[in-house]
């Protein structure tokens, strides 16, 4: 396990954090995890978290990734931006409260521009979800975000 702090790995703060942990990770792949709280912020009235939120699960893997190789360059972590996936499937609706799910995520994609694609992967026992995610991290993103008509930083 990864004892790096998550929010020095990733652009997100406080409750918008949902993974707990960094199992694993190489230049290729890395393995998160978290245990579902019945409490959170897109949790439904009965505690579970609905499928669709599998996809932000695997984004912000995919954005620790990037953050623990980041760090171990000595660079700072920066933003990057999930673009869309594709065929996003789950076997079930929702996650149960309590369940602690493995995020998969594997580089099978990635230019000099920053573009780059990861096929994902969510397990727990009864439970397999899989998407194909496209992302883009620019080179300097505050500068991106500024040049971006109709986006403000």
């Amino acid at each position: 396990m990864i004892d790096w702090p998550l929010a020095e790995l990733l652009p997100h703060a406080g409750d918008m954090i949902l993974i707990d942990r960094i199992l694993t990770f190489d230049d290729e792949q890395i393995h998160t995890q978290l245990r579902v709280k019945p409490d959170g912020l897109f949790n439904r009235p009965d505690g579970s978290l609905p499928a669709w939120v599998g996809i932000e699960l695997m984004a912000q893997s995919v954005a620790a990734f990037a953050g623990c190789h980041a760090r171990q360059r000595g660079d700072a972590v920066e933003l990057g931006f999930l673009l869309g996936s594709r065929k996003f499937e789950c076997n079930v609706e929702s996650f149960p409260a309590g369940t602690e799910l493995t995020i998969h995520g594997l580089r099978s994609l990635e230019d000099d521009n920053g573009m780059g694609v990861f096929e994902c992967h969510i397990h727990a026992p009864g439970i397999h979800a899989t998407a194909r995610l496209n992302v883009y991290r620019p080179p300097r993103p505050a500068q991106y975000l500024d040049e971006t008509p109709g986006v403000q930083s």
